[in-house]
């Protein structure tokens, strides 16, 4: 027996589980956004359809009913993810067909909806949280990532948790009248050059993050104010589905230091800490690590056998303890953990062509913050390949980044990357795409590896600025030299104090996390993200603008290391040359079963590389095979030209009437006897022989496409 859904109060649908189907929609920017509860998701915490045009997103939440015991940090996750059916594709692996590990972009997006989420649970909280965006349905005319933001914020207000949302997010570009808008598609943000993510709460800016093409600061600004404002109707959407639901707020307990401790401890080191610890890193590390010791000794010593149930405590409590001590010095005294100004910038140094081997390289030290980049170049044959649910095509500037456990003096299993190394490695990326040359100034793929060497604070930037410096000393002609800062913020209540070039222990006291990367001429990457929930866009200014300053200064310390891209590339690098042919001709390049091209590649030493467009790139370290490649390639595709000679080319067949001459692979045409010499000639064996290389003048071409040659014209 089918069970049909049937009505309920007010004429809503029901569904079999008796949950009712409640549905709110707005307009917003010429389409219905809706969000649609009760459908589907019957056994979780929160669930939501999305709608916005075409693109549906499922948004699922669980939350768990307890505390997650041992616990000291909030088990939030939330998880993106593609489904390649909802672009009505198919993946284009030969051997793995279902979705597996998810791709760099959607780890990338499960980060973007992950930052704004965060702060805006209670610091303490310790219950299991999880939320999925599923990708049900692509509207592929613009990207579906802010519809998921919204899906999850809805998710999980759904569940009752202490949850101080809810959150929307916009994805800002210009139009084509230069105009900033939302919901654009990947090739209008591509070819506006601002690709802007604001999310926030109905009160202020919670994440902000953007890759662009030197766009300046006030227009960034603006975006983020444009972006604030018309994020509110999806916001009040929210909470008008909420106020429809019945929904049961959770009963909690937050594992939080007891004030008694959190005293007991402030007491102890009270006179310990202040001007004591105000020194240059690394000797406040070795301070605050010596006097964590005796801190922990001293209750070991007090508290005997209930010390290690404890520790744990004792060690929050010490840690709150520093955290505000740095807070107090910088609020009342204009004074940083180091001893440095609020816009003082750390002792930089940097050095380049360290790696013989390398195509490029650079070490780049800020304190103790210190990357090694390694940049690699090879033929465009080399891009990446990219086959996501929104996009097939290549990738050829890849950077990836590395951070060993050792580099912030721990013993940490070696494993693939996590989403930390992949979110700084996509931000050093946008850092420097959009100043690389195109392809047809620089035909090359490049992999640029920063490898962590020392943390403490900012690394992401400090990978930007040696991928730069590596980057010039391959030789890479890039349009304008890049540097980053980290910013960080401490509210005074509402006064905002803004911190340039933070270190770790100004990033786990304050407010706000904030870096920026750009050339003289504008931002090309951003990344901010609050810890309290919300700011107003007047503070994001004051903090974009000091970043200004702050890259500025990094940027000449960097031009004092390396000013220009060098003019020539390393001995080890590939060269690669391109030429044009008519896309007709490929075939014949390539010639049957690939015979033709791999004899080319086997003869010269060259790599090739064929475009359907007709572009051929030919690659090797040794310009002799490169131009052995081109000139072979170069008398393939040419075509007989009436009136020039053809120089030593050979002679395929003798006749008694004449002899048959290649003067272009595959093009043969006729010397008749007459026209082998001055003098009369009785045999043509008589002067030449298969075999024998000769110079012919190309006379003419008949109505068949017979060609005639003459020896003896191409000697006049």
């Amino acid at each position: 027996m089918i069970k049909k859904r049937t009505k309920g109060k007010m004429g809503q649908t029901i569904n079999p589980s008796g949950k009712q189907i409640i549905k709110v929609e707005t307009e917003f920017h010429g389409k219905k956004f809706s969000l649609e509860v009760g459908r589907v998701g019957f056994r979780s915490s929160g669930s939501v359809i999305a709608r916005y045009g075409e693109t549906v997103v499922l948004g699922t939440a669980m939350l768990s009913d307890k505390p997650v015991s041992g616990m000291d940090y909030f088990p939030l996750s939330i998880e993106y993810e593609e489904r390649f059916y909802a672009a009505g594709r198919i993946s284009g692996s030969r051997f793995v067909k279902r979705e597996g590990r998810p791709s760099d972009e959607a780890i990338l997006i499960g980060r973007i909806i992950d930052r704004p989420i965060r702060p805006l649970w209670p610091k303490g909280y310790r219950n299991e949280v999880q939320a999925i965006a599923t990708v049900m349905s692509l509207d592929p005319t613009f990207r579906p990532d802010m519809v998921a933001m919204i899906a999850v914020s809805t998710a999980l207000m759904m569940t009752g948790g202490p949850f101080d949302g809810p959150v929307a997010g916009l994805r800002i570009g210009l139009d084509e009248n230069g105009k900033l808008s939302s919901f654009l598609s990947l090739e209008q943000l591509k070819e506006g050059g601002l690709d802007l993510i604001v999310a926030g709460t109905k009160e202020g800016i919670i994440m902000v993050e953007a890759g662009c093409k030197e766009v300046t600061e006030e227009k960034i600004v603006e975006g983020i104010e444009y972006a604030q404002k018309e994020m509110q109707p999806l916001i009040d959407l929210q909470n008008e589905l909420i106020a429809k639901l019945d929904i049961k707020k959770q009963e909690y307990e937050l594992s939080l230091p007891d004030k008694s401790i959190l005293d007991e401890v402030a007491k102890l080191l009270d006179g310990k800490l202040g001007e004591d610890v105000r020194k240059a890193y690394p000797e406040r590390n070795e301070l605050i690590g010596k006097l964590r010791k005796e801190t922990l000794a001293y209750y070991e010593e007090k508290l005997g056998e209930d010390f290690p149930a404890l520790k744990n405590t004792y060690l929050e409590a010490f840690d709150l303890a520093i955290h505000k001590d740095v807070r107090k010095w910088i609020v009342e005294k204009s004074v940083r953990p180091d001893g440095r100004k609020l816009d003082e910038i750390r002792v930089l140094s940097s050095e380049v062509g360290l790696l013989p081997r390398a195509h490029g390289s650079a070490l780049f030290t800020r304190g103790l913050t210190q990357g090694l980049n390694i940049v690699t170049l090879a033929p465009l044959s080399y891009s990446q390949v990219l086959d996501t649910m929104e996009y097939v095509g290549e990738k050829r500037y890849m950077h990836h980044y590395n951070a060993p456990g050792y580099t912030v003096g721990e013993i940490k299993r070696l494993g693939s990357p996590g989403r930390r190394e992949i979110g700084h490695s996509y931000l050093a990326e946008r850092a420097l795409v959009s100043v690389l040359p195109d392809e047809a100034t620089f035909p090359y793929a490049i992999r640029s590896v920063t490898e962590i060497m020392s943390q403490n604070g900012s690394t992401s930037m400090a990978a930007t600025c040696a991928s730069c410096l590596a980057l010039m000393d391959a030789g890479v002609p890039l349009k304008a030299p890049v540097s980053g800062i980290a910013m960080g913020l401490i509210m005074d209540g509402d006064r905002p104090i803004v911190l340039s070039d933070i270190a770790d222990a100004e990033d786990f006291a304050g407010d706000m996390d904030f870096k920026v990367a750009g050339t003289t001429n504008g931002v090309t990457a951003l990344q901010m993200d609050m810890k309290v929930h919300g700011l107003p866009v007047d503070i994001l200014r004051q903090a974009i603008e000091q970043g200004k300053k702050g890259r500025a200064h990094i940027l000449e310390h960097m031009l004092t290391t390396i000013a220009d891209p060098r003019k020539e590339m390393s001995p080890y690098a590939p060269r690669v040359e391109s030429m044009t042919v008519r896309p007709e001709k490929i075939r014949e390049i390539i010639g049957k079963g690939g015979e033709t091209i791999q004899k080319i590649t086997a003869e010269t030493g060259a790599q090739i590389d064929i475009k359907d467009d007709g572009t051929v790139l030919i690659a090797s370290p040794d310009q002799k095979s490169i131009q052995a490649a081109m000139d072979w390639i170069a008398r393939i595709v040419a075509v007989p030209e009436v009136g020039k000679v053809y120089t030593q080319v050979p002679v395929m067949n003798v006749m008694d009437f004449g002899a048959f001459v290649q003067i272009l692979p595959g093009t043969d045409g006729l010397v008749h006897v007459s026209e082998m010499s001055d003098e009369r000639v009785e045999k043509p064996s008589d002067v030449v022989k298969e075999g024998d290389l000769v110079d012919v003048k190309l006379v003419s071409i008949d109505d068949r496409g017979r060609l005639q040659l003459s020896m003896r014209a191409a000697k006049k």
